[in-house]
């Protein structure tokens, strides 16, 4: 008998296999006809640069070095080596072209939904349903950022290891008890959460999963009554590896977690009642979604109560039904554990939700409703044809409506501006605005809208601190050292703005005041190569040499292609007056490097080459090397450098070497 029920399903499912095809052929295509335009855009001014464009280790490419990096810090105050590493090999493939992350983006996101759809599919066995909560999951307006977002990779790749883990506890399930498909549960979890510690809450899915659609007996098969503890026993490795994600998670955020005197405990639980009611809302009519909504900080019970007992409601319906529609409550439970990690208890940032957290919670709405209206709708006559003309109408309209919130992605102005027609009082994005504003040069524009963050939000430390760089760039040295100053006393631990400062204070005369700032910056921040250098500079600019040397060297062990930091100790080692110090051998090797890494484009670095190669002797070629960085410096414009390079040039046709008493002539201090 069962050996006949085996042979019937093997039919069944060999007879569904080409339906099986078409539908991940399908969702694959509306994925990409709905994400593709994203290929043509650039990276936005919001972690971005955290991730990719403004980080070092990253622009190295995939190195066992960027690896090890990846698993020993945090990026914008998240541990996930596995979506760095991701990075890394993009760089190695695209470079600095955004549009080879966005194809990465939306590649990962096709995986995670096809996988999604036979991963239902394998549970369930039901194959149309499956795949319009697999569609639905795919092209919502509410993955947009998840998707369009390059910085927001972590979301597609911890979704893929989230179906792949789920796939394999099915299978291991279903199939007869192995130690390895139990092993390979736990290995996929752990790289899960390598890729984004929301996961923790999978084990919790998993525990659902034997509910519904699995269905394992939640009693003991021997005796009477008491929850069959096995599940839960089953279930402790992975527990186990929560805990750790857990833990890291909070090292890597504890200066990112909001203060509870800062956010009151009552407005985080009333935020997060709104937050949950506001995502379903989200889902149904998902309209004025925007890359950052500011948590308001008087927000009245009176909303969040209505909310409380809406979803209370909800949940006891849910329990209500639980014999008859298992898929309900198993569902609902989902989505109310999945968004735990963020729906701001623990307030990170000072976000009030955002649309990335549905990511994999909102599946759990789209199983409950799929599954209980094709239950209600099956007894009508022609309810199956109705189901499919009204399903293929939503995912039509969901697909345009995420067509057109993409097109919100593809620039910096267009995101933020859009953000501000979306919502109220949002310093954040005012502030980025700015951000946009003074890359592109127009700093009287970004300057108010610095200013506009600042009167919306007055304790805005970023705000303070990018408007003193505007000032800066105006000339304005002694507004910007004011605004950093402001930014330092709201936030102390703010090293940008002490490196900032420090640099501000050095325009003005107050080396003494500038090293004290850097000093503590680099107490704050002290794996920051910018800061390092910015020391050394000022070290070398007033006679403090083998403390400078001392700072450069840190450098190289912190980054041995530092451009800057092999530029100056080149020079150190090319040209001091002090024989105990100079090392042409080194300096040539140093100087080269900086020479390949900046691209042979800099007359500043040949200028330090050329030293290097006079110190050793080598006149031929520190003269055609000098005279190369001439030709460059007259073709850029740069008067000073070309200056220097001539007169190095008529010590090296007297076959004489470089020495300089300050060891700052062709050195100009680093902007921050």
């Amino acid at each position: 008998m069962k050996q006949g029920n085996k042979n019937k399903s093997r039919s069944h499912s060999a007879s569904e296999a080409p339906k099986v095809i078409g539908v991940c052929l399908f969702l694959a295509i509306v994925t990409l006809v709905v994400f593709s335009r994203t290929f043509r855009y650039g990276f936005v001014n919001y972690d971005d640069e955290s991730y990719v464009y403004q980080n070092a280790v990253v622009q190295q490419g995939l190195t066992l070095g960027g690896i090890g990096w990846a698993f020993t810090h945090a990026t914008a105050a998240i541990w996930h080596p596995l979506t760095m590493i991701s990075y890394m090999l993009d760089d190695q493939l695209y470079g600095l072209n955004a549009g080879g992350y966005h194809v990465t983006n939306v590649v990962l996101h096709v995986i995670a939904a096809v996988l999604l759809f036979l991963l239902l599919r394998e549970a369930t066995g039901a194959l149309w349903r499956s795949a319009f909560v697999a569609a639905i999951f795919a092209i919502h307006p509410l993955r947009v950022e998840s998707v369009a977002w390059i910085a927001e990779r972590k979301d597609e790749l911890s979704g893929v290891f989230f179906m792949l883990t789920l796939w394999a506890y099915v299978r291991y399930v279903r199939l007869p008890f192995s130690i390895g498909r139990y092993l390979l549960i736990n290995f996929l979890f752990a790289l899960g959460l390598m890729c984004k510690p929301m996961l923790v809450t999978l084990p919790f899915v998993l525990l659902l999963l034997d509910y519904w659609p699995l269905k394992r007996p939640v009693r003991r098969s021997l005796g009477e009554g008491g929850f069959n503890t096995g599940l839960i026993l089953e279930k402790i490795p992975f527990f186990l590896l929560s805990l750790a994600a857990c833990i890291r998670t909070l090292l890597a955020q504890k200066n990112a977690i909001a203060p509870v005197a800062e956010t009151a405990l009552s407005l985080r639980v009333c935020n997060a009642l709104v937050s949950y009611l506001t995502y379903i809302g989200q889902m149904a009519y998902p309209a004025g979604l925007a890359v950052y909504y500011p948590l308001a900080r008087d927000l009245p019970f009176w909303k969040g109560a209505p909310a409380l007992v809406f979803l209370l409601a909800i949940s006891a319906g849910a329990f209500h039904w639980r014999r008859r529609r298992p898929y309900f409550l198993a569902g609902w439970l989902w989505y109310l554990g999945m968004l735990v990690p963020v729906i701001g208890l623990v307030q990170v940032g000072s976000q009030a939700r955002a649309d990335r957290y549905t990511y994999l919670p909102q599946i759990g709405l789209y199983l409950a409703l799929t599954w209980g209206v094709t239950e209600l709708c099956s007894g009508w006559q022609h309810g199956r044809r109705v189901l499919a003309a009204v399903a293929i109408l939503i995912i039509g309209i969901f697909s345009f409506d995420s067509f057109i919130q993409t097109s919100y992605w593809r620039n910096s102005e267009t995101l933020w501006n859009h953000a501000l027609a979306c919502t109220r009082d949002n310093a954040v994005a005012h502030n980025n605005l700015g951000m946009n504003y003074l890359s592109e040069g127009q700093v009287d524009r970004a300057i108010e809208q610095y200013q506009k963050a600042i009167e919306i939000n007055s304790n805005a430390s970023f705000a303070h601190f990018n408007l003193g760089v505007a000032f800066n760039q105006e000339g304005e040295v002694h507004e910007a050292i004011g605004e950093y100053q402001k930014a330092i006393q709201l936030q102390p631990d703010y090293f940008q703005a002490r490196n900032n400062l420090g640099d501000a204070l050095l325009r003005t005369g107050q080396t003494g005041a500038a090293i004290d700032d850097f000093q503590e910056a680099l107490k704050l921040s002290p794996e920051s190569t910018v800061l390092r250098n910015n020391l050394a500079f000022i070290f070398l600019r007033t006679g403090r040499v083998s403390e400078a040397v001392n700072e450069l060297q840190k450098v190289l062990e912190i980054q041995p292609d530092n451009v800057d930091a092999c530029q100056y100790l080149a020079w150190v080692l090319a040209a001091s007056p002090d024989a105990s110090l100079r090392d042409g051998t080194k300096a040539v090797e140093l100087a080269r490097k900086a020479n390949d890494v900046s691209g042979g484009k800099d007359p500043g670095i040949l200028s330090t080459l050329s030293a290097a190669y006079a110190n050793n002797g080598q006149f031929s070629d520190a003269l055609t090397t000098a005279q190369q960085g001439l030709k460059l410096a007259t073709a850029q414009g740069d008067n000073s450098t070309a200056g220097q390079l001539q007169a190095e040039i008529g010590l090296y046709q007297a076959n004489l070497p470089v020495r300089d008493a300050s060891l700052t002539n062709t050195l100009p201090a680093k902007a921050p």
